[in-house]
């Protein structure tokens, strides 16, 4: 049995996966399996995925699912990976050649029954890191005690299958589509810390249908699922100016999806309560700006159409 499975949630991006099959076959290290989660795509991922299998080159895996979001894909992956460690790598990102050799040496050398996992790098297809590295003397750390200690950045986890699947699910609520994935990190957080590793892990490329780029539409359309991650979050957050930022966006996410009770939901009450105004606003701001990028993308096709007469 390999000792890594790599996993990709994949809608629709049979485009980027090419991208992501080469790096794996280019890995120095091939102790390792690949995972796809087919999220109910519509394009031809099942027909390019089989020919990968066909070839033989890595071994892979493959699921497909109907449509439930980045984090029902991820609850079927945890429910299939039966290796050691697992890493979710993005149907647009990829691995550096050596990305697996480095993750199974480093777990060979620092693996501890108090350790979840590894944290290493993200760069950029420029080669641009992106944040900031570990400080030399963090050998280990918290996903969130390396933010709150002024860590910049997104990271790649590594995570052991036996800690990752200890933790519930994420919850699928009706209709939406989102839920942070940070909400099993910081439930980890509580037992367990993380290898340090200052060398990238993934090679990231954001895709403008991603949902980095649509946090605001995101924010409209997945009210509850941000709720609930924003009252996990308020559990973990020590400072009090970032727990007034949760607390804005709870009451926020509470008025768009209009849940009235959110006040006796919420694990600080007085904070959220302190905080409606300023949730209030940034509501109405979400809904300005959802409203904006839908009348710009009305506008877009009207002049596309008018060029294709």
């Amino acid at each position: 049995m390999a000792m890594l499975t790599v996993f990709t949630p994949a809608y629709n991006r049979a485009h980027t996966l090419k991208r992501t099959y080469d790096s794996l076959c280019r890995q120095t290290c091939k102790d390792f399996c690949w995972l796809i989660i087919d999220d109910g795509s519509t394009d031809n991922t099942r027909q390019v995925v089989k020919e990968w299998i066909d070839d033989r080159v890595i071994p892979i895996r493959y699921i497909y699912q109907q449509n439930q979001g980045m984090h029902g894909a991820h609850n079927t992956a945890y429910r299939n990976i039966d290796t050691e460690l697992n890493v979710c790598i993005d149907s647009d990102d990829y691995m550096p050649d050596d990305a697996v050799e480095r993750i199974l040496v480093c777990w060979k050398e620092s693996h501890d029954e108090h350790v979840a996992g590894i944290i290493g790098l993200d760069i950029t297809t420029e080669g641009q890191l992106l944040g900031t590295k570990f400080p030399l003397g963090m050998k280990t750390t918290t996903l969130y005690g390396f933010y709150e200690a002024g860590g910049k950045g997104d990271k790649k986890m590594v995570y052991r299958t036996d800690v990752i699947t200890r933790y519930p699910e994420y919850p699928l609520f009706e209709g939406e589509k989102y839920v942070g994935l940070a909400y099993k990190y910081m439930l980890i957080d509580h037992d367990y810390t993380l290898v340090t590793l200052n060398h990238p892990l993934v090679i990231v490329d954001y895709q403008t249908e991603g949902s980095s780029y649509n946090m605001y539409k995101q924010y409209w359309n997945n009210p509850r699922g941000f709720a609930f991650f924003r009252k996990t979050e308020m559990k973990t957050a020590t400072k009090l100016i970032r727990k007034l930022q949760i607390c804005t966006h709870y009451v926020s996410s509470s008025i768009i999806s209009k849940n009235f009770h959110f006040i006796s939901e919420s694990p600080e009450k007085l904070l959220t309560v302190l905080c409606i105004p300023s949730g209030f606003a940034l509501s109405v701001l979400i809904w300005s700006k959802v409203k904006r990028n839908s009348k710009m993308k009305k506008v877009d096709s009207m002049i596309g159409e008018k060029f294709e007469e």
